[in-house]
């Protein structure tokens, strides 16, 4: 067990700071405040940030640490926050870490007993649920899916039966073909396309995933948020199921150990049950 004070001022700490998600106003003042005390600010992209940072009158030193690069990156930054210097991560758009690099920067970081804080702003997967109107008390939210529709259609597949609000990023020039996959995948249920957040096109598009699947692709610009309603309906699958489902599995590659995890998290069944009954 490791216990760590963000700022009892013993150590190096490494900022992750969120940014405008589209409105460049509503990067806070904390956010400002951090940012200007930093020696280096690390970026995904240096270009988006030092234009950001210029509206602000703070010219800093910047180092590039993208998706291709963070490991190799991340080394070099623990490097120089140990020798004293002071730095903060931001991503393009929101918190580094989701749908962003960050993450092995993160594990680095911890790895080497430096502390790790972040300074709040928004988030565009928060902003998209709290404003769907689908529910918001439980939710799980993937992501971008695979690039291939037949991987895009398994990893669906995995998620179809689950109760919690689903969420989605999705880029403009796919998103019509991902509503047609979901509409495929999980039926005509109820799903909000929020789009251009907190810009002056800010859009919500409410209605069925069949509705929303037939949309003319020319009005859809900007990045996607996609909510989807969870599975409400109580699901009845027999014991036989369940074994072919974990078969067909160990046949794709699985351990059977993996495959159970993979159908309990299909069907919502307990995976113990499904242990006992692949080990009869």
């Amino acid at each position: 067990m490791n216990r760590n004070k963000s700022f009892d001022n013993k150590g190096p700490l490494l900022y992750l700071v969120a940014t405008p998600i589209g409105n460049i106003s509503e990067i806070s003042k904390r956010a400002l405040d951090v940012l200007n005390e930093m020696d280096i600010i690390a970026a995904e992209d240096t270009r988006n940030t030092k234009s950001l940072l210029n509206n602000y009158g703070i010219e800093k030193e910047y180092f590039s640490l993208r998706e291709h690069n963070e490991n190799e990156a991340s080394e070099h930054l623990i490097k120089l926050l140990k020798a004293g210097k002071k730095i903060a991560y931001v991503s393009d758009a929101g918190y580094p870490g989701i749908s962003d690099p960050g993450y092995l920067l993160v594990c680095n970081a911890i790895k080497e007993d430096i502390k790790v804080s972040t300074v709040c702003g928004s988030c565009a997967f928060i902003n998209a649920l709290v404003a769907s109107g689908l529910p918001t008390n439980h939710f799980y939210f993937y992501g971008f899916l695979p690039p291939k529709d037949n991987e895009t259609k398994n990893e669906l597949g995995i998620l179809k039966n689950h109760n919690e609000t689903l969420i989605f990023y999705e880029s403009p020039h796919r998103v019509l073909k991902t509503l047609k996959i979901m509409f495929e995948v999980l039926g005509a249920r109820k799903a909000v396309l929020a789009r251009e957040l907190t810009k002056l096109n800010e859009e919500y598009i409410r209605g069925t995933l069949e509705e929303l699947s037939e949309i003319n692709p020319d009005t859809l610009k900007g990045e996607m948020v996609i909510i989807i309603e969870g599975q409400n309906e109580e699901i009845k699958i027999d014991d036989n199921e369940l074994l072919d489902r974990v078969g067909y599995f160990i046949k794709k590659g699985l351990s059977t150990k993996d495959s159970i995890e993979v159908v309990s998290d299909e069907t919502g069944i307990n995976k113990n049950y499904i242990y006992k009954l692949a080990h009869k």
